[in-house]
Order: structure tokens, then C-alpha cells, then sequence
């Protein structure tokens, strides 16, 4: 098979956004994805990011941004499952964020039906009444549930920034590929857990 040339990718850039017009998305990062005995765990690639996604949850608790948790949100016999196998069911273990990023009170929780954070839920209605500008979006999977949701922010202009330590895919072709479209296709900033810096 022939060799494909990976196409040029941008630097993480350093970054300093007004808290109040930014929110902080956190896509799926659910014990089905993130935890060990999960249905789809993502493994090393996802246990890597939980300390950089925390680093980042606590730069916008502190300045007071808004936060926003995704939790992929299925019934009992999904349309999806024959693609993936039974996941994160509606009220399961499986379908709980993880213990060491979870939500506290006053923070969103957005259920959703597919990859899209925005498809058929309320996120651009809350984000909009927030006066939200920019969208920092981490979590797991770079090359489907991020990225959907990255192009729907990016198709509502939103400004997308994405912390490439922040994010995991199955493999280094699915994570380039997710890096390559946001930052290409969606005009999103690569940045990273520690370059990235809310203004109060």
C-alpha cells in the first residue's frame, strides 16, 4: 500500500480567552470510554488526557468560564449499536462521567444522541443566552465525537480551540486526522492544557 504523506498540522499555540464569552466542552469522558472495564475504552490515549482535561476544569472553575459535560446518551436498542456494539446506556455505569472529572452543581450536562454535542439537544441555546464566543473542546473520540462537535461549533460560529493533549483517538491516524480537520476545515486553534489561560 502506498505511504501518504501526513499534511502539515499547526502548532499548539498559546492562548488567553475572557472567561466570561468562553465555555469549556468535556465530550464523553464516560466510564464506557475512559474507564478500564468500559464497553469501548479508548486506553492508554484516554487515561493520558483525564490529568490535562482536569488541569484545564480547574483553570475554568477558578475563573469562572463555563463548563459543559457531553454524555453520549443511548436507549436499550439504539440505532447506533450495530456500528459500535451496546453502549453507554441511558442510566448504566457505563454511561457516568468519570469519577475523577466529575460535574458539580451549576454546571451543564448535555445528553446526547450521536457524535454531535449540538445535534438535537439544547448546547447552542445555553451557550448563546451565556454570551458564549469560544469553545475549548476536549475529550474522547478526537476523530468522532469531538470532531462532530468541534464542526457544529465551528458551522454556528463559535471559535474552536482544541487542546491537542486534551483529546484521544483509537490511533495516531485517527487523532492526526482529527487535528488536521479542525484546524484546517474548521479554522479551530491547536493549543494545549497548559498554554491555554482564562482571563477573569
Amino acid at each position: 500500500m502506498k505511504m501518504v504523506e501526513v499534511p502539515s498540522i499547526p502548532e499548539p499555540q498559546k492562548v488567553s480567552l475572557d472567561a466570561k464569552t468562553s465555555a469549556l466542552i468535556i465530550v464523553d469522558m464516560q466510564n464506557d470510554f475512559a474507564n478500564e472495564k468500559g464497553k469501548l475504552y479508548v486506553g492508554e490515549a484516554v487515561k493520558r488526557t483525564i490529568p490535562n482535561i482536569k488541569r484545564l476544569l480547574e483553570k475554568a472553575r477558578k475563573s469562572g468560564a463555563t463548563v459543559v459535560f457531553t454524555q453520549d446518551w443511548h436507549m436499550e436498542d439504539d440505532p447506533e449499536f450495530p456500528i459500535w456494539g451496546k453502549h453507554a446506556v441511558a442510566g448504566t455505569w457505563g454511561s457516568e462521567i468519570i469519577e475523577e472529572l466529575k460535574p458539580v452543581e451549576g454546571e451543564v450536562i448535555i445528553k446526547k444522541l450521536r457524535y454531535d454535542a449540538f445535534f438535537g439537544t439544547p448546547l447552542d441555546h445555553i451557550l448563546r443566552i451565556r454570551g458564549i464566543k469560544n469553545v475549548i473542546i476536549t475529550g474522547t473520540v478526537s476523530n468522532i465525537c469531538v470532531l462532530h462537535t468541534a464542526g457544529s461549533a465551528a458551522l454556528n460560529l463559535y471559535r474552536v480551540y482544541l487542546p491537542v493533549d486534551c483529546v484521544s483517538a483509537l490511533t495516531e491516524f485517527d487523532q492526526l486526522s482529527a487535528f488536521r480537520q479542525i484546524s484546517f476545515l474548521y479554522k479551530g486553534i491547536l493549543t494545549s492544557s497548559e498554554l491555554l489561560d482564562f482571563v477573569p
